[in-house]
């Protein structure tokens, strides 16, 4: 399973992005998906997960209210909505398949990741 993300850039506070995640493989549907991000000296931090089906999803409390997350199994492709982004918010972001078909929020649920694309918010 490969993972290739997307979307990434530059935007002023304020603003929004739209992260895509492409997955390899026939299989995508049956599996959970999550984001989750690491800025320059801390450790990952989960940011948000959905089910196979789409139709649970769970966010951090730092982006709730301002990310969303969905899928579309046809296309193999997850999504990261992001709005209203901050400087806290840069990071670079990586998606990741989970073992299971139920979102969680620990990195060691997730067993294929993503490169990873980098976002900076500027003030």
């Amino acid at each position: 399973v490969q993972l290739q993300a997307s979307g990434g850039g530059l935007v002023q506070a304020g603003g929004s992005l739209r992260l895509s995640c492409t997955a390899s493989g026939r299989t995508f549907s049956s599996y959970a998906m999550g984001w989750f991000r690491q800025a320059p000296g801390k450790e990952r931090e989960f940011v948000a997960c959905i089910s196979a089906s789409g139709g649970t999803t769970r966010y951090a409390d730092s982006v709730k209210g301002r990310f969303t997350i969905s899928r579309d199994n046809a296309k193999n492709t997850v999504y990261l909505q992001k709005n209203n982004l901050k400087p806290e918010d840069t990071a670079v972001y990586s998606c990741a398949r989970g073992r299971s078909s139920w979102p969680r929020d620990a990195p060691y649920e997730y067993d294929y990741w993503g490169q990873g694309t980098q976002v900076t918010v500027s003030s």
